[in-house]
């Protein structure tokens, strides 16, 4: 174990004490590391009692604004966020907090694993994330690479120093999804601090079940990127959140090169070529990860869905919302 042992507080939004959470807890009890509080945010008061936890009822505000109260009511040196469906690996905190002795590291995040436990529809819908076609970031759903420097991490699995936390007024945001990219955003560029990405700082974490489900997620993601791109430019005005809403525009009107020239319908059969082929590719992208194959096999069509659904949305976002509501 290690010695460097700071004093930690998990911090979970939740609405209410459900099954997930009585999981969680009892996998961050079993963790290796000692020094820890657990502070649960619920809507409402509630009866149950789980070891070194405190549960703060908080009535109904949205999971940022929960988050925040860690200023007001963590011990702990570092902030630990997880959201309510996640729970961690036993070494979780062990392995994230050896990189706080660096005192220009302002926060850690680590990948956050679908679980075995979790349906076939929740599988696929996590699998879609595994490659880059499809996500954009795997190495958020699945452990990559080696530990390196980022500058977005999502609060699923993110750990914060806690002076650093209250130095930019926390996440200071009604937004959700997204009120991570903002915190992010103000850590680097406010405090001029790292934040690292471990693949060993290892959660795993339920999916929605079901293709509605799967797609009302994207589209909060897509209108939240989008309207980031143009807000916070500096971590979220990337040409990988934007090649989405150019495949919707493709698929929307690409048609029309049929009736141009053979060259132009050439172009368009070209690009269709090519998407099947990426896809071919995510495919065996995925199935290498998972090893699994009617899962990998059923990804296909969520990931075109994905596209589709998620380039609208950032289009929403990015062109025709003034002030984003949450």
């Amino acid at each position: 174990m290690t010695k460097y042992q700071p004093r930690v507080s998990i911090i979970i939004p939740v609405k209410q004490i459900n099954d997930y959470i009585r999981e969680s807890v009892s996998h961050i009890l079993n963790l290796d590391y000692e020094n820890f509080e657990i502070l649960i945010f619920p809507d409402v008061g509630s009866k149950e009692n789980f070891p070194k936890t405190k549960i703060i009822p908080t009535g109904e505000i949205g999971p940022a604004e929960k988050r925040d109260l860690a200023l007001k009511y963590a011990d702990g040196e570092i902030l630990a966020f997880l959201d309510d469906d996640a729970y961690p690996r036993q070494d979780w905190l062990k392995n994230a907090v050896e990189h706080f002795e660096n005192l220009n590291i302002a926060a850690v995040g680590g990948p956050a694993v679908t679980p075995d436990s979790d349906s076939f529809g929740q599988k696929v819908s996590g699998a879609v994330f595994l490659s880059r076609l499809s996500g954009g970031n795997p190495e958020r759903y699945w452990p990559t690479g080696e530990a390196r420097e980022v500058d977005d991490w999502p609060s699923v699995n993110l750990l914060v120093r806690k002076s650093d936390f209250s130095a930019v007024n926390g996440f200071d945001s009604t937004y959700w999804p997204g009120e991570d990219t903002k915190l992010c955003l103000d850590l680097i560029k406010n405090l001029n601090k790292k934040i690292i990405y471990d693949p060993e700082v290892f959660v795993w974490h339920h999916r929605r079940s079901g293709l509605i489900k799967h797609l009302k997620q994207i589209g909060n993601y897509g209108i939240h990127r989008g309207f980031f791109a143009k807000k916070y430019p500096e971590n979220s005005f990337k040409l990988k959140y934007f090649i989405p809403s150019l495949f919707f525009i493709f698929v929307s009107m690409g048609w029309i090169l049929l009736f141009l020239p053979f060259s132009f319908k050439l172009i368009y059969l070209n690009i269709w070529l090519f998407y099947i082929l990426a896809l071919l590719i995510s495919i065996f992208s995925i199935y290498f990860k998972i090893k699994d194959l009617k899962v990998s096999l059923a990804v296909i069509p969520y990931i075109f869905l994905t596209h589709i659904y998620y380039g609208l949305k950032f289009i929403h976002g990015f062109v025709f919302t003034r002030n984003l509501k949450s």
